[in-house]
């Protein structure tokens, strides 16, 4: 079987605070969290979080996770990622608005240089927080040309039309879209995000096969979902790998990439794809081409990343 380490492909939903390093969490003086069964609600799991966002606090912490975060993707293949990121809280909680962002940017320009990976950042927006802060979160943007999106996140209990006057602003910066929904609540989140948040993406949206009309509708604009069947199952969202609806949402012809959430690599996530839900070679490579088409790569980067993955399946 082919090494899939060495499948290249594209990383679309990942989020940097969730993918420090242990050895890096324990030099910033703290304890990395172990997680031996699935979290009892999203809340759990946002609190556990936080505590690893709380340990980053200069300049240099943000610089090196986001430099050890590009060492990290290369090696696991990855050519070109979209690394989520919330800056404006970080900012919020230190006083500063722009570095947490400036200390991000700076480590990814290293690890580019350095490891041969292409980046981009996605500042995203936890839903339960003011439009005021999502306000800031674009006005970062428009001062930072390697933010390419904006997005919303965390519960989905809460909605997303408090939040159309920015979105629809976002938009008209030329700013990509791209929000969590279908995940934690149904069908209903994510039609509303179509509308009201203008995605260009789905992030999760392992739901949608509760609306045929849905179904549908993505396949109609051949939208693409940002799945991460590991992430699920840890949430306690799926009971296990062998039933995540991947398959199921392949089989219904809508556009799937596969990705980490931050909890796991992307690697063993391919792997996990190929050891339980059976997919062969071509069918890894099938997703690694989707990942690729969905990002908001460039032209070239796109078709670079593609001959790669032709050469791969055909070594």
């Amino acid at each position: 079987m082919r090494d899939l380490r060495l499948l290249p492909k594209a990383h679309l939903h990942t989020h940097l605070e969730s993918t420090v390093r242990p050895a890096t969490i324990r030099d910033l003086g703290g304890e990395p969290p172990v997680q031996d069964r699935p979290f009892i609600g999203f809340r759990e799991f946002a609190d556990q979080r936080a505590t690893v966002r709380a340990l980053l606090r200069d300049y240099e912490h943000f610089r090196r996770i986001a430099e050890e975060f590009c060492q990290d993707e290369a090696a696991q293949g990855v050519r070109y990622a979209e690394v989520t990121f919330t800056a404006a809280a970080h900012g919020e909680r230190l006083g500063d608005p722009d570095m947490p962002l400036e200390g991000v940017v700076e480590g990814l320009a290293i690890g580019a240089e350095r490891y041969g990976i292409q980046t981009r950042v996605i500042l995203d927006h936890s839903r339960r927080r003011s439009a005021e802060r999502l306000w800031r979160s674009l006005k970062l943007a428009a001062r930072h040309p390697q933010v390419i999106a904006i997005g919303l996140a965390g519960d989905e209990a809460y909605p997303a039309a408090p939040f159309a006057e920015v979105l629809q602003a976002a938009r008209e910066a030329g700013l990509h879209l791209v929000h969590h929904a279908g995940e934690t609540a149904g069908p209903a989140s994510v039609w509303e995000v179509l509308t009201v948040g203008h995605a260009e993406r789905i992030g999760h949206g392992i739901r949608v096969l509760e609306d045929p009309d849905l179904v549908a509708e993505l396949r109609r604009r051949r939208l693409p979902l940002e799945v991460c069947p590991s992430s699920n199952v840890l949430l306690g969202l799926v009971p296990s790998l062998a039933e995540h609806p991947l398959p199921r949402l392949v089989e219904a012809g809508l556009m799937v990439t596969l990705n980490t959430d931050g909890e796991t690599s992307l690697a063993a996530e391919y792997e996990r794809a190929r050891e339980i839900f059976g997919c062969g070679d071509a069918e890894l490579a099938d997703l690694a081409r989707a990942s690729v088409e969905a990002s908001f790569a460039p032209a070239e980067v796109k078709a670079q990343v593609n001959a790669e993955i032709g050469h791969w399946l055909s070594g």
